[in-house]
């Protein structure tokens, strides 16, 4: 049986993390593609879901910094449910988006979303060092890397194939009862997810943890070219915002929108698994990363110029299992080097950063899609990534992640205790 098998079949905790996080993301694809087919036909302009997409990324940069402390003192188990049950209430207000006078509730509605999900991300990324043993990390990761991906194939072909044979309704309905699925998969977990935290220390206040976490980062190289590798991919995921439109270009509409975000989602399942042998030697990650987000870069600009749809298709898989092979290698390098009573601020840090170059990318698209072909955007979003890709090796080039990580030096909040105990 094979590592990342054999993690999932020992380890019922994590097995439930998992599953948890499969409902979660396999419901927000339900939402997307539907939703960005919806309002082009709505209201006959590309902005709006421009501007779905840059309120999602920009509401999780926002919040991040403050829901990341969050994810430190509290009960992340909790947290992950709370998130859930708000995220359900979010896509219940999707069912009012019926015309170009009501796609303004779509931006209401993404944004509730979007702040559930900048309290769920955190806390569970930050969780799942603690339901995996030392030995199951890199296997584990790679399994959690893939989930994502996997749920995007499963999440933006169906909803993409239910949307065109139900209509865009019936999928919010759908992603309403899975989120209701995985808030009750979390209350299965049963490891603590906090490392125990010495008693009687005071929690530090919000922006006293905040200047904490900036200043760890800030202080060690390797932890500072980390949280900045994803914003390459992130600088051109403006290319989500044209999908629909590039569908429509070959006459594949709703079906051809769900088979983009399917093949995104299929590069992403696939990177993290490929890279599990990077995983295991740290001596490989930082070229690893390097050429991860090269290979986003290139294949969207190889994208541009192509005229055969399901080329296309292979370009976006080829684009995306860059990506996601650049976010499970940072991720787990950041594990390592990060400990446990700073890793929720850490990486809703490195999620913030990632996520305001996304909404950048996305914001820029939505003040030229009506006006530039769909090919420019692809090609331009691509370079931007190569160019960033560049520019960061060369940043890192003296950097190595093979001596162990250094601790962080003493300070008040160091031994804060989580306001709430997670359930054992």
């Amino acid at each position: 049986m094979s590592p990342t098998v054999s993690v999932l079949v020992r380890n019922r905790d994590f097995r439930n993390l998992f599953l948890a996080e499969l409902v979660v993301f396999g419901s927000d694809w339900f939402v997307m593609v539907p939703l960005l087919v919806l309002l082009p036909a709505l209201t006959g302009s590309g902005v709006w879901g421009a501007l779905v997409l840059a309120v999602d990324t920009g509401t999780l940069a926002l919040l991040l910094p403050y829901t990341g402390t969050i994810a430190d003192r509290f009960d992340r188990r909790k947290i992950m449910m709370a998130a859930n049950l708000a995220a359900l209430a979010g896509v219940l207000l999707l069912l009012g988006v019926r015309s170009a006078g009501t796609a303004w509730l779509a931006l209401v509605a993404i944004a509730v979303v979007a702040v559930a999900k900048a309290f769920y991300s955190p806390a569970a990324q930050a969780a799942l060092p603690n339901v995996l043993d030392p030995a199951d990390l890199a296997a584990g990761n790679a399994v959690a890397g893939s989930a994502w991906g996997t749920m995007t194939v499963v999440g933006a072909s169906l909803g993409g194939m239910l949307s065109a044979a139900a209509g865009p309704y019936a999928s919010f309905w759908v992603a309403a009862g899975s989120l209701a699925v995985a808030a009750g998969l979390a209350t299965l977990i049963r490891r603590p997810l906090q490392a125990p935290r010495e008693p009687g220390a005071a929690s530090p206040r919000t922006w006293a943890a905040i200047r904490e976490a900036l200043r760890y980062i800030a202080h060690r190289p390797r932890v500072l070219a980390l949280v900045t590798v994803k914003s390459a991919v992130g600088l051109g995921n403006g290319v989500l915002t044209v999908f629909p439109l590039l569908a429509g270009v070959y006459g594949a509409g709703a079906i051809g929108t769900g088979l983009l975000f399917a093949s995104r989602g299929a590069g992403a399942l696939v990177g993290p698994i490929l890279m599990r042998r990077v995983l295991s030697n740290r001596a490989w990650l930082l070229t690893g990363l390097a050429l991860s987000m090269s290979l986003y870069g290139l294949a969207y600009v190889g994208a541009s110029v192509v005229t055969w749809f399901p080329l296309v298709l292979v370009l976006v898989f080829l684009a995306h299992l860059g990506g996601g092979s650049n976010w499970v290698l940072s991720n787990y390098a950041l594990q390592g080097e990060v400990p446990d009573r700073l890793r929720g601020r850490v990486f809703a840090t490195d999620m913030m950063l990632a996520t305001l170059a996304i909404s950048v990318s996305q914001l820029v698209v939505a003040l030229v899609v009506d006006s530039v072909s769909e090919r420019t955007v692809l090609a331009g979003c691509g370079l931007v990534t190569v160019v960033y890709a560049i520019g960061w090796r060369l940043a890192t080039r003296r950097l190595s992640l093979t001596e162990p990580a250094s601790e962080p030096e003493s300070t008040p909040s160091a031994g804060a205790a989580p306001e709430s105990t997670p359930a054992s």
